[in-house]
């Protein structure tokens, strides 16, 4: 019978690419995961890995284990998923990673939410940006995940774990109050008619900031940037001092000094959907499938799980 935690390291192989990252996520040395990986290949008695130089690549044979590994994986948390649906109500310790921005708007109120409809259930919060929060499910030191994706970055969907639309989360700009294109109240603005001012955004490689970036550019320039940051609320600050433009999610920007104003923007495509992901087969679990009613609950637009 294969070695399940050897399976485990060869998806995460195909998943990740190196084997210094699959090292890095699961804490150990990058030799022992290739110890292990040489082991893996004893016991299929198959060449999974091919070795060029220092970099070590998976062959046709390895990627299908990789693959079938998944259904394998899933079969076991269906498993277990199975034996804890039969223990009753919720209970127990559930970890949730959330990125910055749903802190308060969401992972806040299903705190209490959740504390009110089942008191035996302790929800603990870790922030963390989705990279980073997939990673903590693959690993099994979080339970549910909040994560997002930008929909004009035709961001792919996250390996090996299941997601559902929670909302969207449009993105709007941040202007000044007195600013020329403020004064169309409640009507959208076009990114054209902001061209010509100082802009705050993410840095590049962000995928807010590259979002913004490239919205800019589709609208036919390339913003002024004079601040970069990552905090929306220090991006809000700046602006509200400097008279900048911004562009960030609406949930972002609920609340805002009197010397700003948020307005829509006509493009469309310039959008965030906000996404729970879980691995596959845990979400019928009490305690996950709890948390998942209620943040769909404080989320009226999004899809049932």
């Amino acid at each position: 019978m294969l070695d399940v935690r050897r399976l485990v390291l060869l998806r995460d192989l195909d998943v990740h690419g190196t084997v210094t990252a699959v090292a890095e996520l699961h804490r150990v040395t990058p030799s022992a995961v290739s110890q292990q990986l040489r082991l893996l290949e004893d016991e299929t008695r198959t060449r999974l890995l091919e070795r060029t130089g220092r970099s070590i690549h998976l062959t046709a044979a390895g990627h299908q284990l990789a693959m079938d590994t998944e259904h394998v994986l899933a079969a076991l948390e269906q498993a277990r998923s199975r034996l804890y649906t039969g223990t009753g109500k919720p209970s127990g310790p559930l970890q949730l990673a959330c990125f910055p921005s749903a802190l308060v708007p969401l992972a806040a109120p299903l705190g209490d939410a959740l504390e009110g409809a089942h008191p035996e259930l302790r929800l603990h919060i870790t922030e963390a940006e989705p990279e980073t929060a997939v990673r903590l499910l693959h690993q099994r030191r979080v339970d549910i995940a909040l994560v997002y994706r930008y929909t004009n970055l035709a961001t792919p969907p996250h390996p090996g774990v299941e997601t559902h639309v929670l909302r969207t989360d449009p993105l709007v700009a941040v202007l000044p109050s007195d600013h020329p294109a403020a004064h169309a109240e409640g009507s959208p603005i076009g990114l054209r008619e902001l061209a010509g001012t100082p802009w705050i955004t993410a840095p590049p490689q962000t995928a807010c900031g590259d979002a913004v970036l490239q919205a800019c550019r589709s609208a036919g320039f390339t913003p002024q940037v004079r601040h970069t940051c990552t905090d929306f609320s220090a991006m809000i600050a700046l602006a509200a001092s400097g008279g900048h433009t911004v562009l960030i999610p609406r949930m972002a920007a609920a609340h805002l000094p009197p010397t700003l104003t948020a307005r829509p923007v006509t493009d469309s495509t310039l959008t965030r959907t906000i996404e729970t992901a879980v691995r596959h087969g845990t979400a019928h679990e009490p305690a996950i499938a709890a948390c998942l009613t209620a943040l769909h609950t404080l989320s009226p637009d999004g899809a049932a799980p």
